[in-house]
């Protein structure tokens, strides 16, 4: 496939995978593998989010963020990385830095009433924590948790396409996944001078994931950092998700995938005393998921580029890197 420099996200139609028109979807499939290979991102429509629910979790967001900082600590949990709950202020800095992103949020991770007691997977993970003072915060959460989950398999099934395999291939492997809603505020900067020189809201990274899957942000400021070098802003209009590969599905496909390095700016000085709001989707696999990269993706031009693991010990090595986990 030959390179491509996009000047913007492709946007993709998923009712075009699922209609059942096989043509509308070997084309589906096709260009997503072009986008995946050459940026790394695309935006897609008809995903079952609805505006109602991306509109309901948004308002809860903002009701609990809005708390005072004494009250959102109490469900800060950092004995367990922070994988549920709250993370303060300037906790999480990208891999290879050490200044915190200018972001507060909040995870979400898979219900535990929702797991079978016959799968092992269950012990692994620990029970979601709810802000009592917004009681609405759980529902919600959950819905819009379950829709992407749902959405990201198909994309999941449109990729492995993609890659020659099975379509069911990533479904067992998703299965009660250790995906991660997360709810980020990036909070007004009401004296930009005290900050440090190199703080953002988002330094530039890759996401530790199989997919991402994020909902319109409330501001502009997301950025993806194309192959020539050239940074190009990314804006999901309201019925639109934008849907990215992660590191681990880089992993798996040998760099085939591009895990592309992507960030988020700070406002115009006069506008960092404004919110902004972003909710992204981390679609995480099991973590006895192998990541050894796919036989198919191996070839004398193509080496193998990564030491085999599974997602458990790429996770955790990463949360240490993010200096989320000790």
């Amino acid at each position: 496939m030959s390179d491509i420099l996009f000047e913007e996200v492709p946007c993709l139609d998923l009712a075009d995978f699922t209609s059942g028109d096989k043509s509308k979807k070997a084309a589906f499939v096709s260009k997503l593998g072009e986008a995946y290979e050459n940026i790394g991102f695309v935006s897609i429509k008809n995903h079952g989010l609805d505006q109602a629910m991306q509109d309901e979790l948004y308002a809860a967001i903002q009701s609990f963020f809005s708390l005072p900082d004494d009250k959102k600590s109490k469900y800060e949990k950092p004995e367990i990385g922070f994988q549920r709950g709250y993370t303060g202020k300037g906790k999480e800095h990208a891999k290879g830095r050490n200044t915190g992103d200018l972001k507060e949020f909040y995870h979400v991770g898979q219900p535990l009433d929702q797991i079978s007691n016959d799968d092992p997977v269950k012990e692994e993970y620990v029970a979601n924590i709810w802000p009592k003072e917004i009681p609405e915060y759980k529902d919600i959460s959950l819905k819009v948790f379950q829709t992407l989950e749902a959405a990201g398999r198909i994309m999941l099934q449109a990729i492995a396409l993609n890659l020659g395999l099975k379509e069911n291939y990533f479904d067992s492997k998703i299965e009660n996944g250790n995906s991660i809603l997360r709810s980020i505020h990036y909070f007004p900067i009401t004296n930009p001078e005290a900050v440090p020189a190199d703080a953002v809201r988002a330094a530039e990274h890759g996401d530790i994931n199989l997919i991402t899957l994020l909902m319109g942000a409330s501001a502009d400021g997301l950025q993806v950092l194309r192959k020539d070098g050239k940074w190009i802003p990314i804006t999901a209009l309201p019925d639109q998700l934008v849907v990215n590969v992660g590191d681990m599905l880089e992993r798996l496909t040998n760099k085939k995938l591009k895990s592309t390095i992507h960030r988020v700016v700070n406002p115009p000085r006069e506008l960092m005393n404004t919110s902004r709001y972003s909710i992204p989707f981390f679609l995480h696999p099991r973590s006895e998921m192998d990541l050894s990269c796919l036989d198919s993706c191996v070839d004398q031009d193509h080496p193998k580029a990564f030491e085999d693991c599974t997602a458990g010990e790429f996770l955790d090595e990463r949360l240490k890197e993010l200096g989320l986990k000790k």
